[in-house]
Formats: C-alpha cells, sequence, structure tokens
C-alpha cells in the first residue's frame, strides 16, 4: 500500500533557489500585500498521473489576471514545469497517490521606503513579488451538490476583480459559509447585471431546450478555463440564466478545473431534469474529461 501523498509547498526566495516544506512551515513577511490586502492572483489546477493538466492556459489566464490589476508579469512555463515536476516528486502525487490539485500564487509583494513595505492601500513606486505555489492530494468531485443562492453576495458585473482569479475570496466565503448553515454544500451567486452568475467556485452550466447555457462575461463570471473549452468545442452558448430557468431546467453543473458538480437541489426542492444516484456524476464526469482532451478539430 502506497503511503499517503504529503502536501508539499514551495516559497520563492529572490537571493536563493528557493524553499521547500509543509505550507505551515513557510512564511511570507507580514508586510506583503497579498497578505493585508489581497493584492494578488492565483491559478489552482489539476495535476493527475503526474501531469499538470492545462497548465498553458491556465498560464495564459494567470498573466492576463496580472496584467489586468497592473502586477508585474508571474512566472511562465519554463520557470513553473520544473517546480511541478519536483513538487510531485517530493508529494508523491502522480506515483502512489493519482491526482492533486496545483495552486499557483502571485502577490504584489513588499515595498516602499526603506524595504520595510509602505502602509495604506496605494502601490508602492517598487514592489518585490512574491511567488508561491502549493500541492495537495484530491481526487476530481463529481458528486451530486445542493445549493441555494446567497441572500447577500453577488458578483459584480462591472468590476475588474471579477474578471481574473484575484486572493479577495471574500463574498465567496461568506456565501459557502450561508450555504452550510442552510443544510446546502454550496451557493450560486448573482450577478448584479441581473439573474444568476456562478458558485462560489465554479462556473455555472444550465442545459434548457437540450442546449448547455452559461451566463456570459458581462455578467461578471469567471473566464474559467474548462467552461472556455467549452465554449470552444461549441457545447456551450452564452446566455444569462434566471433563478426559474434553473428551477425548470434539464439539469445544472458546477464546473472548474477540479471536477464537475450536478445541481441536485435549489434549497430543498429538486431539480425537475435530474434524477439520482451515480447517473448524474456520471454524465458529468464524461463531460468534462472530455474537455481536458485536445480538441479533434
Amino acid at each position: 500500500m502506497s503511503s499517503p501523498a504529503a502536501t508539499i509547498a514551495w516559497l520563492a526566495d529572490p537571493s536563493g533557489p528557493g524553499c521547500w516544506g509543509p505550507p505551515e512551515d513557510l512564511a511570507l513577511p507580514i508586510s506583503d500585500r497579498g497578505l493585508l490586502l489581497a493584492d494578488g492572483v492565483f491559478e489552482t489546477l489539476l495535476v493527475e498521473g503526474g501531469r499538470a493538466w492545462l497548465l498553458e492556459e491556465h498560464l495564459d489566464r494567470w498573466q492576463r489576471s496580472a496584467a489586468l490589476l497592473a502586477l508585474p508579469p508571474p512566472p511562465g512555463v519554463a520557470i513553473v514545469k520544473p517546480l511541478i515536476t519536483e513538487a510531485s516528486r517530493r508529494s508523491g502525487i502522480g506515483s502512489g497517490i493519482r491526482s492533486g490539485a496545483l495552486r499557483l500564487n502571485w502577490s504584489r509583494g513588499s515595498g516602499g521606503a526603506g524595504g520595510g513595505g509602505s502602509r495604506g492601500i496605494a502601490i508602492p513606486s517598487a514592489c518585490t513579488p512574491s511567488f508561491w505555489l502549493q500541492l495537495s492530494a484530491i481526487e476530481p468531485c463529481f458528486e451530486p451538490v445542493r445549493v441555494i443562492v446567497s441572500p447577500t453576495e453577488e458578483r459584480s458585473a462591472t468590476s475588474l476583480l471579477s474578471r481574473c482569479k484575484s486572493f479577495a475570496y471574500g463574498p465567496s466565503i461568506q456565501a459557502r459559509r450561508q450555504a452550510r448553515e442552510a443544510g446546502a454544500d454550496d451557493a450560486l451567486l448573482r450577478s448584479t447585471a441581473g439573474g444568476l452568475c456562478c458558485g462560489t467556485t465554479a462556473n455555472l452550466l444550465v442545459r434548457r431546450n437540450s442546449t448547455w447555457i452559461t451566463p456570459p462575461l458581462s455578467h461578471g463570471c469567471l473566464p474559467g478555463v474548462m467552461r472556455q473549452r467549452a465554449l470552444d468545442r461549441s457545447l456551450l452558448v452564452e446566455q444569462p440564466i434566471q433563478e426559474q430557468d434553473l428551477a425548470r431546467c434539464e439539469a445544472a453543473w458546477l464546473i472548474n478545473s477540479l471536477g464537475c458538480r450536478p445541481i441536485s437541489h435549489l434549497d430543498a426542492t429538486p431539480l425537475a431534469g435530474e434524477g439520482t444516484g451515480g447517473s448524474l456524476g456520471a454524465e458529468a464526469e464524461t463531460f468534462w474529461r472530455q474537455l481536458l482532451l485536445p480538441s479533434r478539430g
């Protein structure tokens, strides 16, 4: 029997090769803007069988997100790929343990007069960015999920933060807390433009009249990698989604790079088109796994 995989982390060191260790043993300066102000961007991707799935797509989005928020460019594939290989070796993920979740983090870091960091939200003229990663054992998830619609949290249709994976996850954290307090698994967030937008950590897909639809980016949903691959393959179209669409849909899923979960209930009401048991997850997994593969076109 293989030993359990260890969660492994790496933190860049501007003066050396960086440090490996358990996440709780590594530390950022308390002046880091990622820690103080959530001023950074990240990517989460699947490492399975020793392979980092869709690495280039995630790194492209990471670069775009950083540019959108006027952050320095994060590392590219030449730096990241060897680190993934070493993280897999150190953790055992990809050998004895089949799959893991890799999180790549890029903070604006620290800077300011005296090198000790500046106070306040204004961006210092010179910052030293922080880069770290973490690889944790997970299995892609396809289990049905019960959801509510958050009574308070929304996605902004106009904010730059809605267009990238920033560290600022406060609304999702509160919506997920509300779901758990209501006896559900997750929450859907409305858009400030109207209608439903997404889950706390996943894009929303709804099948209506035999067509899969997802809210447009103009409604504030994250430009998810798996969402975009489905659009590129004409498996999905962009349309606004209202709560009544969800109540009457043929199926509804929450999809991200770590799985695709069918929505079984909205509040306490079963979705009309959803069945029960493993068939829900089987269809979602088939759809999700085909998106990992290269296009045949």
